[in-house]
């Protein structure tokens, strides 16, 4: 179990030092603040000084985390959503002995996290990749890293024994990656997208390609 679930060690960074905390604090406490205020005001109607009021910061700290509103709703959308995976996953690994079971438990996850969604979300996580529009590495950090997390999952279920080898495990999880954001793309453009009925068709999907069959293990 151990074994497995130290296939996702790796990409949990070491401890951050004592400036550079205080920085991700300072700027949490300005996500945490726009997001409220869009919440309460829309995301058109929330002004970057209302946001630095709320915030309690200087303007110039504001641009010395982000270029501009653009910039901070994309990071608002990345955090709300896409940078969510891996600890996810990391989580579904110590807590789930089998690959069947840790990807039943992603989807209600998903299910349980959209469910608390409103437009305000759906509209950040829509403009979240697009601050990266014009940084090709982030945009290529942002589309593998949920794939890597997936691919480590898919193998530790290869070393269990758990998973069907018609497939390499990066094929595996790029399909799931990539119907796990379709489905979400189309809700977030759609609020009547039935989302939920399409996770759970996803949710059988995935157990017939990835899955052995355990009827009469």
């Amino acid at each position: 179990m151990q074994l497995h679930y130290d296939i996702f060690m790796d990409t949990i960074e070491a401890p951050l030092g004592r400036r550079e905390k205080r920085k991700q604090e300072i700027r949490t406490r300005i996500e945490e603040a726009a997001y409220r205020l869009f919440q309460q005001h829309g995301i058109e109607d929330t002004s970057i000084e209302q946001i630095c009021q709320e915030a309690d910061v200087a303007r110039r700290t504001f641009y010395g985390h982000f270029t501009n509103k653009h910039a901070l709703l994309g990071a608002l959308g990345i955090s709300r959503l896409y940078s969510r995976s891996e600890p996810m996953l990391a989580e579904l690994m110590a807590a789930q002995p089998t690959t069947r079971g840790r990807l039943q438990a992603m989807i209600d996850y998903i299910e349980s996290t959209f469910s608390g969604m409103n437009e305000i979300d759906r509209q950040l996580i829509l403009i979240g990749p697009t601050a990266f529009a014009e940084d090709t590495e982030a945009q290529r950090e942002l589309g593998t890293s949920a794939i890597d997390s997936f691919t480590a999952l898919i193998r530790a279920g290869l070393e269990l024994g758990e998973v069907k080898q018609d497939f390499s495990p990066s094929m595996l999880a790029t399909t799931v990656v990539g119907t796990l954001n379709m489905l979400t793309i189309n809700w977030c453009l759609d609020s009547d997208y039935p989302v939920f009925a399409k996770l759970e068709e996803a949710r059988g999907m995935f157990e017939q390609l990835i899955c052995k069959d355990t009827q009469g293990a």
